[in-house]
């Protein structure tokens, strides 16, 4: 995405903070709603039909299949050959919380039958502690599509975009593979092929938001843990789960990058946790790593003038 000097966007726009218009700042005066995904953890059951799928769709290699030691995880990341990764974090609840109705959460979730639509609604009551009082907290994590994307703005080929939806594609034969965009994302999600070098990631099943159906993850979803459409109504359903899980008694349940205020300037891809964020591996506090790239270029050149300065004082003074 090309800049102007001041750090914004042709369109106006800054480098970090709410961005109501993205389409518009982009430069598609008609384009669609920004669409993205809603991940509901609370009726995650851990099946990974979200990752064959997205494998089978995308043409995407097979990442190891490997025991990793880390329950049935056999991924442990997003990278490039894993666009979606189920992670599943085992943990002890202490003793004396096994009944507690805040630990709950698939009989809590049950119990909200007209809270949400879809199928989560059918899903009967599951207790989540296991032997020895263990609980399984299971996410599918995804690319970010984040308004204020880092990975775009470091890109020197043009070869990651915003999409007329708002999402963000890396087009492959524009990698040259520098591999800049990998450490300028917040959440570390795109990564380079070792074969070839180039980036790959989420594209948000592109070619299928062209003729109008959802991306093939969403699709194979058997709990509606992964939901698709409109961002601003997915938003809107996401406050209204939350609201119910805590009526419920699942006071720990919390959105994660949904709020336009946030470091990226809000998520098109967000989240609804059962815990803190770095217990999922998520960063707490995302801040798009060029937010400060002005005020650098700014003190940079400051820098650089002083240093001419010093330079011409002293020349000066050696011909007295």
């Amino acid at each position: 995405m090309v800049r102007d000097d001041d750090g914004t966007r042709p369109g106006g726009d800054l480098l970090s903070g709410p961005e109501p218009d993205l389409a518009a700042a982009d430069g598609y005066p008609d384009a669609p709603p920004r669409v993205g995904f809603f991940t509901d953890t609370s009726v995650c059951i851990g099946c990974k039909a979200c990752e064959v799928a997205c494998k089978e769709w995308n043409a995407i290699p097979e990442d190891g299949l490997e025991l990793t030691g880390m329950s049935y995880d056999n991924t442990r990341r997003l990278g490039a050959d894993t666009w979606r990764h189920v992670a599943f974090i085992e943990q002890r609840v202490p003793a004396g919380r096994e009944s507690a109705g805040d630990d709950d959460v698939f009989a809590a979730a049950a119990r909200l039958g007209t809270d949400s639509p879809g199928p989560r609604d059918a899903l009967p009551p599951v207790a989540p502690e296991g032997p020895a009082g263990m609980r399984w907290l299971m996410s599918s994590d995804v690319c970010k599509h984040c308004t204020h994307a880092a990975c775009l703005d470091v890109c020197p080929t043009g070869a990651l975009f915003h999409t007329e939806f708002g999402t963000v594609v890396v087009q492959e034969d524009i990698c040259n593979g520098c591999g800049y965009c990998v450490p300028a994302c917040p959440y570390g999600v795109i990564d380079q092929r070792p074969d070839d070098g180039r980036a790959w990631k989420c594209t948000l099943c592109y070619d299928r938001l062209g003729v109008g159906t959802e991306p093939a993850c969403a699709k194979a979803c058997p709990t509606d843990s992964i939901q698709f459409g409109p961002l601003d109504e997915l938003r809107e359903r996401a406050a209204t789960r939350v609201a119910g899980l805590h009526a419920a008694g699942v006071s720990d349940a919390r959105l994660y990058g949904e709020d336009p205020e946030n470091g990226v300037g809000g998520d098109g891809a967000f989240f609804l946790l059962l815990d803190e964020p770095e217990v999922y591996g998520l960063p707490p506090d995302p801040v798009v790593t060029t937010r400060d790239l002005p005020d650098m270029w700014r003190h940079a050149a400051l820098a650089a003038a002083t240093l001419g300065a010093l330079v011409a004082a002293g020349f000066a003074g050696s011909r007295r």
